[in-house]
């Protein structure tokens, strides 16, 4: 990207600053049990087992969840359990803290493809973007898109919001959007907060309808998934996808 890329970025946050794009209509909420075609279900927990995995990978098919969403050791067992569904495999990369180096970023990912991940969630590189290293951002995650995308597969960049301030989240998403990602995701669950309706809403202003926008961390209950659709997300990570089901019948 060119430094007139970045200029023009620059000049589209300050105009963001005083002047938030507009809401998006409210999309069509999900019926009950509809909801697992909206979640992620994740089980990123260093400890967790190769046995709750599968147990993880079964209720996904059971229940017809969108995808399971495991640490990069656990795609290749994921793979393996979820073949012949509909579920996709998706993992995380640079997780949690975003701070290792592109390259390895891009090793990562592309092991992670060549394992059969077919949806990629990376941490950004928060402390470039807090420190103003634009370029530095937006090349990392141009990088990972064409790892990824060479593979068929989508891109997910985690921002971690409760890290972040209003003008940075503003410019997390103009650079994932720049960069050709395909979804914007709120935070890994690891750090000091995690998803929020106003969070979730602000992202779905910056991108508009031509991204994905994911809600993950602290999202427990049916209701609180429901909040953060109505606010414009397309997906729901959560540990509590079983939970958020059993709730949706009642």
């Amino acid at each position: 990207m060119t430094m007139d890329t970045l200029v023009e970025l620059l000049k589209r946050a300050d105009a963001c600053e005083k002047d938030l794009p507009p809401l998006l209509p409210v999309q069509e909420l999900p019926r009950a049990l509809e909801i697992a075609a909206w979640i992620d279900h994740t089980l990123l927990k260093p400890e967790a087992t190769a046995v709750q995995v599968r147990s993880l990978c079964e209720e996904a098919r059971q229940h017809r969840f969108a995808a399971v969403c495991v640490n990069p050791s656990y795609v290749p067992l994921a793979v393996g359990l979820l073949a012949g569904s509909k579920v996709a495999v998706c993992t995380v990369v640079g997780f949690p803290l975003g701070a290792c180096l592109p390259s390895y970023k891009t090793f990562e990912a592309l092991a992670c493809l060549e394992a059969g991940a077919v949806e990629i969630d990376m941490v950004l590189n928060i402390g470039a973007l807090k420190g103003q290293a634009y370029g530095q951002v937006l090349n990392e995650i141009l990088m990972l898109a064409q790892v990824v995308h060479n593979q068929r597969a989508l891109l997910k960049v985690i921002f971690e919001t409760s890290l972040l301030t209003q003008r940075e989240k503003i410019m997390a998403c103009l650079l994932s959007q720049a960069a050709g990602a395909d979804f914007v995701k709120t935070s890994t669950g690891f750090s000091t907060g995690g998803a929020t309706v106003a969070d979730v809403e602000l992202m779905r202003r910056m991108v508009g309808s031509g991204m994905g926008v994911k809600a993950s961390g602290g999202v427990r209950t049916y209701s609180e998934a429901l909040g953060m659709i109505r606010a414009g997300a397309t997906r729901i990570g959560t540990s509590a996808g079983i939970r958020i089901l059993q709730e949706a019948q009642l």
